[in-house]
């Protein structure tokens, strides 16, 4: 079926060419009324909801992550800790992926479903007015989240332990409470400081640790876990990944939607069904790879080193995969430095363009975009009616050759068909970094103290928490905001950005998650030299104490008589 006129011309009037004469000047009244101080106490009201909500996620977490960890390494064997920590890590990673999903499809909803007009509205999610509906996910996650959390309930006051694990706390239990009840009657050479170091081990191990024992024991073991130095590198190179993460995750969609033209619910879906389930499985060979091989520190550091590495090799391509920002009239000027069409062309003069406006169309032909038909010079509207969907057309434009008719919607992308390409070696890098992150886990594990495993992971997850997931969104959000070239204006300020330049913004955006793998990188190539270090301080160590040994064996044996020496 054809175009058509539209039956209801009037939702669009305001972006059609009209005479200059026959549009009313807006009153001030009108517009300081939109700009009232109620509006500002609302959205405050509603970011206070937001961080409440946040905060009670926080607590909410707390018991998998961090105590979680330490429960299972406490409980299960060392030879069965990696493997069973990495499942944890990519069971926890399913729910990124099943939100990126359930945000795709809820993002092909309208915003106002509970509030649409009956004939419903002209828009379509490739629209950039469109805005999904993001509230609704948040209920049925919450909804979620209430149902897992009831199992909880009926866990045992305590796990039963594997064999081997058993036994060994067994006998460190016995030989430090032996230690300490032997102190009583120690002699006097004994320092205060050792027999106080094992009655804080003996506090830590026992089951009813009290509060006060707990308060005067956490100083000693924060000190001593904040000067390891293992602790604290393995803690940066996560602190880097996260970072990276951390900014993937906030704006990743928005950033396939600019650079390659696809809706926002396509890039939800892409993460979702790519990028996470990629690093779900690094997370498990990651912890297959250090159960199988026995994976010692020193391997662990090595298989580390490698993740970080190629990750970082496989973000090189991602700079040059995307196209320049396509031409926007009165803002991108063409190639050469030709002089391009200024903000309100010469062939709209005689139309009457609110400043505000946004309605984009595009010239297929030229492949300029117009920020309102009414700069394209169009003067009338034309539906043309589809089996799934009716897509909307501008004529009459005296800005365009030919007059039109033009498209609703931005233009598209030239370089569209490297989305899948550019999200394929996006999952990549994810795997590999992925790789790292149950060997980096196993490093603070065994490198710590055992009585202080359980402080030291959760002072991980604060430092992660404090020095890469809030920061990190924001370091990303204003390295966006510098690339771009046209802001909206709402009550005299800027409110959002309708255009980017898109090769700056690929190279920030990559730049950026680039600078986070080449921290990673270092903190592990730093770890792997500590530890050959101490690994060459211990055989060191072995030959001294052996050669003493041997020379007290020689000094103290019996000098032997001739006859005794003759076979």
């Amino acid at each position: 079926m054809g175009p058509r006129i539209a039956d209801r011309p009037q939702d669009f009037e305001a972006s059609l060419c009209q005479l200059t004469a026959s549009v009313p000047a807006p009153t001030p009244a009108a517009s300081n009324s939109s700009c009232s101080s109620y509006a500002e106490a609302q959205h405050l009201t509603v970011v206070a909801i937001m961080f409440t909500a946040q905060t009670l996620l926080g607590v909410g977490a707390v018991p998998i992550q961090p105590f979680g960890i330490s429960y299972i390494d406490d409980f299960a064997h060392d030879s069965n800790s990696p493997l069973y920590l990495g499942i944890v890590f990519a069971v926890t990673m399913m729910g990124p992926g099943m939100a990126y999903g359930l945000g795709g499809l809820m993002l092909r909803l309208y915003v106002d479903i509970d509030r649409m007009p009956e004939g419903g509205i002209s828009l379509t999610s490739k629209d950039p007015r469109w805005v999904g509906a993001w509230w609704l996910g948040f209920l049925i996650s919450a909804g979620a989240v209430a149902l897992a959390a009831v199992p909880y309930f009926f866990f045992p006051r305590e796990m039963p332990k594997e064999k081997h694990e058993l036994r060994f706390r067994r006998r460190v239990l016995a030989a430090t409470a032996s230690s300490v009840s032997k102190g009583e009657d120690s002699p006097p050479e004994q320092s205060p400081g050792e027999s106080q170091e094992k009655q804080d081990s003996l506090a830590q191990i026992a089951p009813d640790l009290t509060v006060i024992q707990f308060i005067k024991v956490f100083p000693r073991v924060l000190l001593r876990t904040l000067r390891h130095p293992i602790f604290l590198l393995v803690v940066l190179s996560q602190v880097c990944l996260s970072s990276m993460v951390a900014g993937m995750a906030t704006f990743l969609p928005k950033f396939l939607e600019r650079q390659f033209s696809v809706t926002a619910s396509y890039a939800n879906l892409l993460i979702g069904c790519l990028t996470i389930p990629t690093a779900i499985v690094g997370i498990v060979v990651g912890g297959v790879l250090v159960k199988r091989l026995h994976l010692g520190p020193m391997r662990c550091g090595v298989l580390c080193l490698l993740g970080a590495l190629f990750c970082l090799l496989f973000s090189l391509p991602l700079f040059f995969m995307g196209c320049s920002t396509h031409q926007i009239a009165g803002i991108t000027r063409q190639p050469g430095n030709l002089p391009g069409p200024e903000l309100f062309p010469a062939c709209a003069e005689p139309c009457s363009c609110p400043e505000d406006d946004f309605n984009p169309v595009c010239d297929p032909r030229t492949h300029v975009e117009y920020l309102t038909p009414c700069q394209a010079g169009c003067t009338s509207r034309l539906v043309q009616e589809g089996v799934d969907k009716s897509q909307v057309f501008y004529a009459n434009c005296s800005c365009v050759a030919g007059g039109g008719p033009v498209p609703a919607g931005s233009c598209d992308s030239a370089c569209s068909g490297l989305v899948l390409p550019f999200m394929l070696l996006v999952s990549l890098g994810a795997a590999l970094a992925s790789l790292t992150h149950t060997p980096s886990f196993m490093l603070i594990l065994r490198g710590v103290k055992k009585e202080d495993k359980t402080l030291a992971v959760g002072i991980q997850f604060m430092l992660l928490r404090v020095l890469a997931w809030m920061p990190s969104p924001v370091i990303h959000g204003s390295a966006i905001d510098t690339t771009c070239v046209h802001w909206a204006q709402s009550c005299g300020r800027r409110a959002v950005c309708r255009y980017y330049d898109h090769d700056l913004l690929r190279n920030r955006f990559v730049g950026l998650q680039f600078f986070f793998k080449t921290g990673s990188l270092a903190c592990f190539a730093l770890i792997l030299a500590i530890l050959r270090q101490q690994d060459k301080e211990e055989g060191t160590q072995v030959t001294v104490s052996t050669s003493g040994l041997q020379q007290q064996l020689l000094a103290s044996r019996p000098e032997k008589k001739p006859e005794e020496s003759r076979v």
